[in-house]
């Protein structure tokens, strides 16, 4: 099935098909939004897993043993702090101070005089203090089970890693000499954290797996509720490129799913809509071909009727000229009246030609409608007292039924010249008692004036064609008085050009004539 939108004169088409079997549109696994979002958000996790290991095994351990330092650094700036005021710490709050700045850092502190008495001590310091007699006096050297290397050492102390060979323990150990008199030792417990390090990797490479199977079953259950609108929104747009504009979303999200689904819904609304137009363009272009050929008709036939109106008179004029010029007349008389049927007939072609002038300048509104407030009663008056006056309006009766004012909106030039092509056809055509009866009433907001005379009735088939150029009832009795055949079609032009009704109706022993004009200004 198609549908065909015709565009311009020469039936250039667009045809829009649609499928006879509609099939829903499936896309595969791996191109899937569901999929690329399953395999991305796995990948980045594994991703922050690697580089979390990666990271853990290089700086950890710096972070580790740097943070030692620096907490044994600290509890040895305290500590001189306090033995500046207190250097026996003798005062409470002095060593509940170093005692919670110990315990903090899980740290052993010994503080002994030049004789290796303790003055202070914190901790398992019994063994500390026995190892720090042994490598100052000399005792047990043969029992050295510690390795030391200093890492840093300055005026104030000396920091060393020490290893214990029995226990197979690393320490950070800080010496230092306070007031030049008693010393200090302060040591710290470094573990093997390379070891502990492979144990923390072991432990969340495990929970990491673990992490991404439960993220990733629920990735995809989130994924996949949330890309069914969309499947639906893409289902919704095969139905409009098939040009089922019926099909809608019904979804109820709020968020730029449901934003694009109503987008989508206008936009059929507007495509149906939009074709519907192209589907009435296409009938008026039809239209206005038809038109088109109709007038194309009617140009031959306005030429064709131009020529034969014009024929009669201009063959007249010549034929009574070389009368006249061959001298044929004898008599004055004779001359006279040759003279006469020439001006006659210049006369009536003159008006033909000016009334085929008007008439084209009001169909193609090269005269514009002037609106204007006017008394139609008055104007009417006028044109019917001068017309009852002409030669061949004699023996008839005239009667004017109106009110005594009624004013309208309209051109009152334009409105003349109808009133005066009903009433100049009504006078050329009263027969038998020979009444001319002129109407004006208000229907609403309108006011209807007619033209009714007596006389034979216009056959039906000629109703409609006398508004028509150069269409002439009775031909004969029109060349008698000089009709042109062209009064009614200016009426019609006059009429529409107003917007307003006209037209002509057989009554009972005439015809009547009207025409409608705005009492209201639109």
């Amino acid at each position: 099935m198609s549908t065909s939108i015709l565009f311009g004169e020469w039936g250039i088409s667009l045809k829009f098909k649609k499928a006879n079997n509609k099939t829903k549109k499936t896309v595969p696994i791996k191109h899937s939004i569901a999929y690329k979002m399953t395999v991305m958000i796995v990948a980045i996790m594994a991703l922050s897993m690697i580089i979390a290991g990666v990271f853990g095994s290089v700086f950890m351990e710096r972070y580790y043993t740097s943070s030692k330092k620096n907490s044994i650094k600290k509890i040895y700036t305290r500590f001189i702090k306090v033995t500046k005021t207190d250097s026996t710490i003798a005062n409470s709050s002095n060593i509940r101070t170093i005692n919670d700045l110990c315990e903090k850092y899980g740290a052993t502190l010994v503080y002994m005089d030049s004789s290796g008495n303790s003055i202070y001590m914190y901790g398992p310091g019994t063994q500390l203090l026995e190892r720090w007699k042994d490598s100052v006096f000399g005792i047990n050297n043969n029992m050295v089970t510690f390795e030391s290397e200093t890492i840093d050492a300055n005026d104030d102390y000396t920091l060393n890693y020490t290893k214990d060979k029995i226990s197979d323990k690393n320490y950070y150990e800080l010496i230092s000499t306070v007031d030049n008199e008693n010393d200090l030792v302060i040591r710290v417990s470094v573990e093997n954290f390379k070891e502990s390090i492979a144990i923390a990797n072991k432990f969340y490479l495990g929970l990491g797996i673990a992490l991404i199977v439960i993220i990733t079953i629920l990735m995809i259950t989130i994924i996949r509720k949330n890309t069914s609108p969309i499947l639906a929104l893409a289902d919704l747009s095969i139905k409009m490129s098939e040009l089922d504009f019926d099909a809608k979303y019904t979804g109820n999200y709020n968020d730029e799913v449901g934003v694009l689904g109503e987008s989508m819904n206008e936009m059929s609304d507007k495509l149906e809509t939009t074709i519907t137009e192209l589907k009435n363009a296409n009938v008026e272009l039809h239209k206005d071909i038809k038109q088109k050929e109709e007038i194309d008709e009617m140009r031959k036939e306005f030429i064709s009727n131009v020529s034969h109106e014009l024929k009669t008179p201009i063959a007249l004029i010549q034929g009574y000229a070389e009368g006249l010029k061959e001298g044929i007349n004898n008599s004055p008389e004779d001359t006279d009246y040759y003279v006469d049927v020439i001006v006659d007939e210049a006369s009536k072609m003159n008006k033909m030609v000016l009334s085929l002038l008007n008439l084209n300048q009001i169909e193609f509104g090269r005269i514009k409608v002037s609106i204007e407030r006017f008394d139609i009663v008055l104007v009417t008056q006028s044109i019917v007292n001068r017309m009852k006056n002409l030669p061949e309006a004699e023996g008839i009766d005239f009667s004017i039924n109106a009110p005594d004012k009624l004013y309208v909106f309209a051109d009152e030039y334009m409105i003349e010249e109808v009133i005066t092509n009903y009433v100049g056809n009504a006078i050329h055509h009263a027969d038998g008692d020979k009444k001319i009866v002129v109407s004006i009433t208000q229907e609403g907001n309108k006011a209807k004036v007619t033209v009714f005379n007596t006389g034979k009735n216009i056959a039906e088939q000629d109703l409609k064609q006398i508004w028509d150029k150069f269409y002439k009832v009775d031909k004969a009795r029109t060349r008698e008085y000089g009709g042109t055949g062209i009064g009614l079609s200016i009426v019609q032009a006059i009429m529409e050009s107003h917007n307003n009704e006209y037209g002509v109706m057989n009554k009972e022993d005439g015809v009547e004539f009207y025409f409608q004009v705005d009492t209201e200004k639109n």
